[in-house]
């Protein structure tokens, strides 16, 4: 770890070094370590430390980008300079207006830090990867996945005053284990190492792989479903993607474009982004160091709003909600950190309250078929089971879908209680399950 008085020191150097209306001086550093397995067996263990100082410089409207992977005066010097030169030599963006000014000082963020994640050693998730490849093992099962740890630094300073500084840890594992006919998943993260209950994610994992042996194959068409966390949160993110940024939204490629305040889900159906939930990854400002606030997505089912980092956010005259990906950024601003709201019910009720239909554990090889629809396609893995008169009867063949996700967010039957931290790029998502009247399959499998 540098630390906020080294990182502060080395972002006013890169300023200083900078000679431009504007600079801004993104900085982020990593240890992270990994311990792969495959076959039952560990085959790697990795540590890397990186670090990655990177420079936006703003001569009128015009603007440049540059870094570096050392932090060494001269590289850092000479980053500084090539983003110079860059924005001098690029084309002027009209629809330019500022970086963001400071907004004064950014509090930290509790929960986002563990020493025993950044203290974690090879010989420890090796213990915990044992006791997954042995429960793997009593059950004739096959097991591959990875253990892993990091601690990450981000300072962000610009020419107009702003910075901030954040540290963070994270402990992630992920297991697939596969039987003669079946495969079953599952994944366990959080900031501190202790919390990955491995034992759990081992008989969650096993036991999806040991129901679904031996599955029988169902004819494609529309059926009611209840959708697990995993599948839940894939289907939130591809969402995410297509619809609740701003400059989706300006380019009329997002849903929001013509629905926003008209209903869009059913009621039960509420999505925030929340960057300030140390649950998530929290994260307390974006990568212009701007402060992180939550933002309402859709509400009872009504769209209602979109996040915005400081360049959308200055061509609308509005704030920004500290929703800013490091420059160059072609994709705009994203959620990072989204949660859909909890309901009140167990999957087991959710289960018990269907009279047929399928049972989905996890997503998989999804694409987007049609954005402004929110279409997407791709298929089921790792335990799909057919539902009837409220009981799992038998384990059935993957399944191919092509489904608008606010279609089926539309009919929302009944929410989980319980929600699941799903790891992502730069933060984390918090869902439950959820029982849907209507989902289409469109195709079917040999597996």
């Amino acid at each position: 770890m540098l630390g906020e008085k080294h990182a502060r020191t080395l972002l006013e150097g890169a300023l200083s070094a900078c000679e431009a209306d504007q600079a801004e001086v993104l900085l982020v550093a990593e240890d992270s370590a990994l311990t792969r397995f495959a076959n039952n067996t560990i085959h790697q263990n990795v540590a890397e430390r990186n670090a990655s100082l990177q420079v936006r410089a703003v001569v009128g409207k015009r603007i440049g980008v540059a870094s570096t992977n050392s932090l060494s005066a001269e590289p850092v010097r000479r980053a500084a300079e090539s983003a110079c030169a860059m924005a001098r030599f690029s084309e002027e963006d009209p629809q330019f207006v500022s970086l963001p000014g400071p907004s004064g000082a950014i509090a930290p963020l509790p929960g986002t830090y563990a020493e025993a994640t950044a203290a974690a050693t090879p010989a420890q998730r090796a213990r915990a990867v044992r006791a997954i490849i042995r429960r793997a093992k009593d059950d004739r099962l096959v097991a591959a996945g990875a253990f892993s740890t990091s601690e990450i630094e981000m300072a962000v300073a610009n020419s107009l005053g702003t910075f901030a500084h954040h540290a963070a840890t994270s402990a992630e594992a992920n297991v697939v284990v596969m039987g003669d006919t079946s495969t079953g998943y599952g994944d366990r993260a959080g900031v501190d190492v202790k919390d990955v209950d491995v034992e759990a994610l081992a008989v969650e994992a096993c036991g999806r792989a040991v129901r679904s042996a031996n599955p029988r194959p169902i004819e494609p068409g529309e059926y009611a479903v209840v959708l697990e966390p995993y599948a839940v949160a894939e289907m939130l993110d591809y969402l995410s993607y297509v619809g609740f940024g701003a400059l989706q939204l300006e380019e009329g490629r997002s849903f929001m474009a013509e629905k926003m305040g008209h209903k869009v889900a059913g009621e039960g159906i509420t999505i925030y982004d929340d960057g300030l939930d140390p649950r998530c990854f929290g994260l307390p400002f974006d990568f212009e160091g701007v402060p992180k606030r939550r933002v309402d997505l859709i509400v009872d089912g009504v769209a209602r709003g979109v996040v915005y980092d400081s360049y959308t956010a200055g061509k609308q005259g509005v704030a920004s909600t500290g929703h800013a990906l490091p420059a160059p950024n072609t994709m705009g601003p994203l959620p990072g950190h989204l949660h859909l709201q909890p309901g009140d019910r167990t999957l087991e009720q959710m289960v018990a309250e269907m009279d047929r239909g399928v049972l989905v554990s996890r997503f998989h090889y999804v694409n987007v078929i049609h954005p402004l629809e929110t279409t997407i396609t791709g298929m089921t893995r790792d335990g799909t089971w057919w539902v009837e008169n409220g009981e799992i009867r038998y384990p059935i063949r993957n399944l191919r879908f092509s489904q608008s996700v606010l279609g089926a967010l539309s009919s929302v039957r009944s929410v989980g209680r319980e929600v699941k931290l799903q790891r992502g790029w730069f933060g984390g998502s918090l869902v439950p399950a959820l029982s849907l009247d209507r989902f289409t399959f469109t195709g079917k499998t040999e597996f």
